[in-house]
């Protein structure tokens, strides 16, 4: 018999051995080391000691967006407005023809009606585009810089991402709005002094309660302008140019207001989100009338609360691998 066919003999001494060796106690002890060696995952996606609240925070989000070029020119142009509107006064009055009474004749009296001219000016357009620029470009910005992915791969939880954008658009948003009043008071007071708020209406009332009313009026306008927000946050979701997101929010602001326009509408009109843009104006009074302030309240919370929540729901099924 040869020594291949023989079982016993040990085969040719260039041939490999295939025999694997077992030692079961090895074994286990080199699984459990392995085990060991991989980090444990808790349920939101994480390794132990991974906690979700303490990602994208708030402090460091602000920090981050105060540092970008574009905060300062927004909050630059809301500073040289008042300045700009006290140097267009300067250049074109030539008193000639008598005040006729309206917002902008009565707007050199004092410092509380410039306050209250330059909001007006504002209210149609350079208003609800400031808001437009904050939160349209929260995670449009993220997504056209590749940048969303690798965020969300921390991992950073998608409603807390979309949540920390907001409070932080919604922060700068309110600051630049209440740096344009105090602004145009500091700028009235310098060149027009202290005085009565007159309304177009003969109503006036006092310099120190003027400053309240006009506080009011401008927390009145950042509630009213929350709609806006949450537009731009929805389409800021849908895509990833910033710029598309602005543009569609400050085109429908202007939408709105042409539709608002047409009295055929009737009592529609009431539903659309700039109808009440300009009810802040009663609040500059001796006796106050709430209910258009009220009414623009409401409309504009329900359309800023479906729009977020709209937001929400798109953002946390979006593929963002693509």
């Amino acid at each position: 018999m040869s020594s291949d066919q023989c079982p016993d003999h040990p085969g040719r001494p260039d041939e490999p051995d295939h025999t694997v060796h077992t030692d079961p106690a090895a074994l286990i002890e080199l699984t459990e080391a392995a085990r060991r060696e991989q980090p444990e995952h808790t349920p939101s996606g994480g390794v132990r000691g991974y906690r979700p609240g303490r990602t994208a925070r708030f402090r460091v989000e602000l920090r981050r967006q105060l540092s970008r070029r574009r905060t300062g020119w927004i909050v630059a142009l809301a500073v040289l407005l008042p300045f700009v509107l006290v140097g267009a006064f300067e250049l074109g009055e030539d008193g000639d023809d008598g005040p006729s009474g309206g917002i902008v004749d009565l707007a050199t009296t004092s410092a509380p009606n410039f306050v209250i001219f330059t909001l007006f000016v504002s209210t149609s357009f350079l208003l609800p585009m400031i808001v437009a620029l904050f939160f349209g470009d929260t995670i449009a910005s993220e997504a056209s810089w590749s940048s969303l992915k690798y965020l969300l791969a921390i991992p950073v939880p998608r409603h807390r991402l979309v949540r920390q954008k907001a409070l932080v658009a919604s922060a700068l948003s309110a600051l630049t709005l209440l740096v344009l009043p105090a602004t145009a008071l500091g700028a009235g007071l310098a060149f027009y002094g202290a005085g009565q708020a007159v309304r177009p209406t003969g109503d006036a009332i006092a310099f120190d309660t003027s400053l309240v009313s006009l506080l009011l009026a401008a927390c009145y306008i950042i509630v009213q302008l929350s709609w806006v927000a949450g537009l731009a946050l929805l389409l800021s979701v849908l895509t990833d140019a910033p710029l598309g997101a602005v543009g569609g929010t400050v085109l429908a602001a202007i939408l709105s207001q042409i539709l608002d326009q047409i009295t055929a509408l009737g009592d529609l009109r009431a539903v659309l989100p700039t109808h009440h843009a300009t009810a802040w104006l009663d609040l500059i009074a001796t006796d106050i009338a709430w209910t258009d302030v009220a009414g623009g309240t409401l409309i504009s919370l329900c359309y800023a609360t479906v729009l977020g929540l709209i937001a929400a729901r798109v953002f946390s099924t979006k593929d963002i691998t693509s």
